[in-house]
């Protein structure tokens, strides 16, 4: 049903790496963790932003006789993406926390700006502190800036790939389907046959006309 803070700091540790923290993260993980902190174990696999299960009295209406109940979160299975990550993280949450994640503006935002010590379930913990260290190692890296006239050509290389793309696509559909010429070339033979009648009602139209002037 339970864990204690204690539990909850071994397994942390063990998971993401005593070498992977920082000592200054590691002390403050300690102080916000308390070892009385007891919450319900299925918070170990989600981020639930402080709604656990809560006890309560079931009244009759009749004799007012009273029976005990429990109220249990809401919980959905989100897939929530990390721009750090540059992926899709499926996680359980409660509508609470998704309320919240929304409010900070993303999944890494909320694990940043949210304090160690209202991130009460094991899984919390440990996604902010990966998702702390990789920041940390993002702030330490070179920025480099290009100039308009490269970016442009960035841009016309995407596209270009993006057409390759599509041809080699086309080109595959085609030999998988057996797709040959001939229904171009019909095309092709169909559309030179209607120009050409086209040009001949034109030529017809223009010696009708000239005629008509010679007679007048």
């Amino acid at each position: 049903m339970a864990f204690r803070g204690k539990e909850m700091m071994k397994k942390l540790m063990k998971k993401v790496g005593e070498n992977n923290v920082a000592p200054r993260v590691r002390e403050q993980i300690k102080k916000c963790v308390p070892d009385s902190k007891v919450v319900m174990g299925r918070a170990k696999r989600g981020l639930f932003a402080g709604r656990h299960i809560q006890f309560g009295n079931r009244i009759s209406e009749d004799g007012g006789n009273k029976s005990r109940r429990t109220w249990k979160p809401n919980v959905q299975e989100k897939r929530l993406f990390s721009y750090i990550l540059d992926r899709h993280i499926r996680v359980k949450v409660t509508t609470h926390a998704l309320r919240c994640i929304d409010k900070a503006g993303g999944i890494d935002e909320y694990l940043l700006k949210t304090p160690y010590q209202k991130m009460d379930t094991e899984m919390g913990l440990l996604w902010k502190a990966k998702i702390e260290k990789m920041y940390e190692e993002l702030g330490q890296m070179e920025v480099v800036f290009f100039s308009p006239e490269d970016e442009a050509k960035f841009e016309q290389g995407f596209k270009d790939l993006k057409l390759a793309e599509r041809a080699a696509r086309r080109d595959a559909r085609r030999q998988m389907y057996g797709w040959s010429g001939k229904r171009e070339q019909i095309e092709d033979g169909s559309t030179s046959q209607v120009t050409a009648a086209i040009e001949g009602e034109d030529s017809s139209h223009v010696d009708g006309h000239e005629q008509l002037v010679a007679n007048s």
